[in-house]
């Protein structure tokens, strides 16, 4: 069967990382049965609509490959695929529920429906719901309303007293009692539809077969579930997949910005590489029973099933997993490869890069290449290649102690020696050692010095290795400087 799936964003603010898994499973899983994924953009919430979220959703879903075979975009044999292009449709959709009577006018204010819910919230209810006042005004009562041009909105008919079932491919069978469920309103005031009536007319009209979604709708899922019967669709209902929400490593709640990006785009702007962010977003709730952690879109387009989705309520987002990946696939890279990434990445992302040659470039990139976990890191863990660093003589002084002024003095004095031709990190690690012997000193008391008078930092590349890139005429000036200040 090929399967038809969607992911249905709205344009409220950035497609966060919740969303943009749930659109990677949406994805898997028309493709693996060659099926299609439909991007639909559900903007009828006016009032919290951001100009130009919609289009950063869409560039998301671009840049890390999984684009809709139908969109916004590309277009598709159902267009338009933005609702507020399709207010018509939703409007002779409705027309239909109210004539058969399973939906109804509502003309109640906003102050009555606010001291309704103030007096059941007094009472001790546990949700608020409208108590179908309106259900019982005439049809000649309504049609004077109408005419006299009240405002109003368009409510679900919920029926009493029945037992909804929710066959869901996760949890299982879920029952809802309908007279715990509120009478929904399907058309707002301002004639635009919500969310629980256009996403339904939607994905009848567009043949989505499968909708995976968050667990936080399964409350929503009896509405829809009444809206395919009103309609007489119960043989198109789609198959419903609901999927654990993601929450911080050591909470309990939800993904937060105090803790770091929660935006899909945001995780490329600081430096990650798309095909590590996939990766880790993979398994936010699906594992595929082995001890493969390593995949590539194809291969989890191949593997996913809805079988292998984790039947739990939240998915920890281990952050410092996200890193390992991300530094797993940098290291994957040649160094040549890396290079092009940090470039295409600090263009597009307006971050300056030191000044140099292609080939000094590569030549600092392969001694900090197995240390970088993000493209972010490229400049902080190599400025003192690229400009001589601000030292703090206590820096120097933590390791070196008294001898700290004799330590830099004598090794500027040994290094001032060194032929030109024997500047390697061969030789200065031979010279350097030999004087740590000959002098009585600890290794870590006069190379973590040397570390710090040259770089300021007291983790880098091999220090020989460093000093040798440097060149002889920039390690001896660092020297010299270090000293004065010491």
């Amino acid at each position: 069967m090929k399967m038809r799936t969607r992911i249905a964003p709205s344009p409220t603010g950035e497609f966060q990382l919740g969303n943009f898994r749930t659109a990677l499973y949406n994805y898997a899983l028309a493709k693996n049965t060659s099926g299609a994924f439909v991007v639909r953009v559900e903007d009828t919430d006016r009032n919290r609509y951001v100009e130009g979220s919609m289009e950063r959703t869409l560039e998301v879903l671009e840049k890390y490959g999984i684009p809709g075979d139908e969109s916004p975009l590309v277009g598709g044999p159902y267009e338009p695929y933005i609702q507020s292009q399709r207010l018509e449709l939703y409007k002779e959709y409705a027309k239909k529920l109210l004539d058969s009577g399973h939906a109804y006018y509502c003309f109640c204010s906003k102050e009555r429906l606010e001291e309704l819910r103030d007096g059941q919230r007094k009472s001790g209810m546990a949700a608020t719901r409208y108590d179908k006042k309106c259900l019982s005004l005439s049809s000649e009562e309504v049609q004077k309303k109408l005419d006299q041009g009240e405002p109003y909105v368009i409510r679900l008919n919920v029926p009493k007293d029945e037992l909804i079932k929710v066959d869901d491919l996760v949890y299982g069978e879920i029952t809802f009692d309908s007279n715990q469920i509120d009478d929904q309103v399907l058309i707002k005031g301002d004639g635009f539809p919500t969310y629980h009536f256009a996403v339904v007319v939607d994905d009848y009209i567009m043949n989505i077969t499968h909708i995976l979604r968050g667990n936080d709708w399964i409350p929503s899922t009896p509405k829809h579930i009444l809206l395919y019967r009103f309609f007489g669709w119960e043989d198109r209902t789609p198959k419903f997949i609901h999927l654990p929400l993601l929450k911080e490593l050591g909470s309990s709640k939800k993904l937060s910005k105090r803790f770091g990006a929660v935006a899909a785009m945001d995780f490329l702007k600081q430096g990650y590489l798309r095909e590590a962010v996939l990766n880790f977003v993979m398994f936010l709730g699906w594992n595929p029973g082995t001890e493969k952690e390593i995949y590539s879109l194809d291969e989890f387009i191949k593997d996913f099933t809805i079988e292998k989705i984790g039947k739990t309520d939240l998915v920890v987002m281990d952050r410092e997993k996200l890193l390992w990946y991300n530094g797993h696939y940098i290291r994957s890279l040649s160094v040549e490869d890396l290079m092009l990434r940090l470039a295409a990445w600090a263009q597009e992302h307006e971050i300056e890069l030191p000044q140099a040659d292609k080939k000094y470039h590569l030549e600092v990139l392969s001694l900090v290449h197995e240390r970088m976990k993000t493209l972010s890191e490229f400049v902080p863990l190599t400025h003192y290649f690229y400009a001589d660093p601000k030292v703090d003589p206590s820096l120097i002084v933590s390791f070196g102690g008294d001898e700290s002024a004799r330590i830099i003095k004598d090794l500027l004095s040994l290094y001032k020696a060194v032929d030109p031709k024997k500047w390697t990190s061969a030789d200065l690690d031979e010279l350097s050692h030999s004087y740590v012997t000959n002098g009585g000193y600890k290794t870590k008391q006069v190379f973590m010095s040397l570390r710090a008078a040259v770089t300021s930092e007291t983790a880098t590349p091999p220090i020989f290795d460093t000093l040798e890139l440097l060149g002889k005429e920039t390690t001896l000036r660092r020297l010299d400087s270090a000293l004065a200040r010491l």
